[in-house]
């Protein structure tokens, strides 16, 4: 697949010059700086400093003193509370976070994860009913909650005070809680907006710390499920996340929890953690339950302190990520199937899918999958209560949400945000949608959307690959949302020997560049298709990024290409 390279915005030379010299670091790496919004001495200190005294105070985001003094109201009195979460991963951390702390002041905690399929998301009529059966006074919703106004009407009816935590974005109306913590409130005032649902339910813990007088360390030691989370939910790793994210990095990579350490263990996964092995396998498999049987299982796994207990947890886990591979992997095969044998479905803008018997816990995954293939818009449904089912996923600067809100008469219920929704309609409505969503994504997206792009943050020549330049762009992590492991591009590269393919899917390949004698070990996974292009002898231009290899304990620095044009 063909795709565009955009090269990022220079900054003005007497700004980089300027911080060039107060840094003492070359004009690219005070580029690459300027890109994310560090601009002066100071804020380059904090960048390459976090520190956890950056925290912001609790007591700004709206709603934390009523909720933290109920909090204090319900431990101190002995009161029976919920904790409630979400099945996926930033809900089961944010469960485990919540109730292991707690756990530290009151044996009367029990917590809640709704099932996916007999529940769906968010706070559920039967969590609530249990809540009330269970004499519950108190729930504690984490990383949902911020829409469910009559779910907050019948708690009230029953006597139990809600405190929602949650970082969506609100309705209209919002519910009627005892306090609702959400940066993302219109008149909240709290300086940080992007938070994860875990990131929120820290933030009550920490307002409880600073209330009572309890050393914070207590708190930090739970950082690496926050860490997770960050991860996990895609959300921006700037101010505030990354300064929790580096400090549960540095847990996770020291002394992670018994349920994280079985995790990192039955992964296989050895050196040094960082975001990217969250997300590709830590994640999944706290993930892979929740979308087969039941997410309790999760947090049982990331709350327990027995070494036995997480060994068997952990490998509970692990076969239900394998499950859930083969599942996707199937799936996926029928969707691409599905479009391939029909000519109106290649050449859509668009690709909305429905059969009944797909999975719905991996309907998501697909949806991402499709995109790799055919990168734009993408919605799978399959059935479930009688109803079609489904998760939508975009392309970048395609709002998925707002195309999907156009076609509200066919649908029951939906909601979601630009990059990601979830929706739920009649089946009989489902060809009728088809038709719309095309519709409307064909006469609303731009055409270069459609093409996907690398985002390449400077030009530069080969030899600006070396240790003293890696060694500061290494310490610009954790890497993820607004702060990716910066991307470059080097013109009128050469083959100094023949490539190599490898497992008929990677590249491997040995270059030079005019001008430099140096020779630079080159990897491209995925990029086997790319051999024959740049076998011609042409010069050629790459896009890469830059990484530390160890092989039999010898380290050295390769480029990791992303992607490659003839000169």
């Amino acid at each position: 697949m063909d795709k565009r390279w955009v090269l990022a915005d220079t900054f003005s030379k007497e700004l980089n010059e300027s911080l060039s010299k107060e840094l003492n670091i070359s004009n690219e790496l005070v580029e690459l700086l300027l890109q994310r919004d560090v601009t002066t001495f100071e804020e380059a200190k904090t960048f390459f400093r976090p520190s956890l005294n950056h925290l912001h105070d609790p007591f700004l985001m709206k709603g934390m003193d009523k909720a933290v003094n109920r909090l204090c109201d319900a431990i101190f009195s002995q009161e029976k509370i919920m904790i409630y979460g979400d099945y996926d991963v930033d809900g089961t951390t944010s469960v485990s976070l919540v109730y292991g702390f707690l756990g530290k002041f009151s044996e009367n905690l029990i917590y809640y994860i709704p099932d996916r399929y007999s529940e769906g998301y968010g706070i559920s009529t039967k969590g609530i009913e249990t809540a009330k059966e269970e004499g519950i006074g108190l729930i504690i919703s984490l990383d949902c909650g911020i829409r469910a106004v009559d779910k907050a009407a019948l708690a009230k009816t029953y006597g139990i005070d809600l405190i929602i935590c949650d970082h969506h974005l609100p309705g209209d109306e919002l519910p009627d809680a005892l306090a609702v913590l959400d940066p993302k409130q219109s008149d909240c005032p709290y300086p940080y907006k992007e938070l994860s649902g875990c990131g929120v339910g820290f933030k009550l813990m920490q307002g409880f710390c600073m209330q009572n007088s309890i050393d914070l360390e207590e708190l930090f030691q739970f950082l690496d499920l926050l860490a997770v989370s960050i991860a996990s939910d895609i959300v921006p790793i700037t101010g505030e996340n990354r300064v929790m994210a580096y400090y549960g990095l540095k847990k996770l990579n020291q002394t992670p929890c018994p349920g994280l350490q079985a995790l990192i263990e039955v992964s296989g996964l050895k050196g040094e953690l960082d975001i990217t092995s969250i997300v590709f396998y830590i994640g999944p498999r706290i993930n892979a339950t929740g979308r087969l049987t039941h997410a309790h299982d999760s947090v049982r796994l990331l709350t327990a302190k027995d070494q036995s207990e997480t060994e068997a947890f952990a490998e509970v886990l692990n076969a239900r990520n394998k499950e859930r591979k083969d599942f996707d992997k199937s799936i996926t095969e029928e969707a691409l199937e599905m479009v391939e044998a029909n000519e109106q479905l290649k050449a859509a803008r668009s690709t909305v899918l429905f059969k009944n018997d797909w999975h719905k816990g991996v309907i998501g995954i697909v949806a991402s999958r499709c995109i790799e293939k055919y990168y734009r818009p993408t919605i799978i449904l399959t059935e479930s209560s009688e109803k079609a089912t489904g998760s939508a996923r975009s392309i970048e600067g395609f709002d998925i949400h707002d195309a999907i809100s156009q076609c509200s008469e066919l649908l029951e219920q939906f909601g979601g945000h630009t990059h990601a929704a979830g929706l739920t309609l009649p089946i009989e409505n489902v060809p009728a949608f088809q038709q719309k969503f095309e519709e409307i994504v064909s006469t609303t997206i731009a055409s270069d959307i459609l093409t996907p792009k690398v985002d390449v943050d400077m030009e530069v020549n080969l030899d600006f690959v070396n240790y003293k330049n890696y060694s500061i762009i290494k310490q610009m992590s954790p890497f993820g949302p607004h702060n990716q492991k910066p991307v470059f591009v080097s013109r009128n590269v050469q083959l100094k020997y023949p490539a190599r393919v490898l497992k008929d899917e990677h590249l491997k390949a040995s270059l030079y560049q005019d001008g430099n004698e140096f020779v630079y070990e080159a990897i491209g996974f995925g990029l086997a298709d790319k051999a024959e292009l740049i076998a011609s002898g042409q010069p050629f231009d790459i896009a890469f990024q830059i990484e530390e290899n160890e092989f039999r304990g010898n380290k050295s620095l390769q480029l990791i290409i992303k992607d490659i044009k003839i000169a």
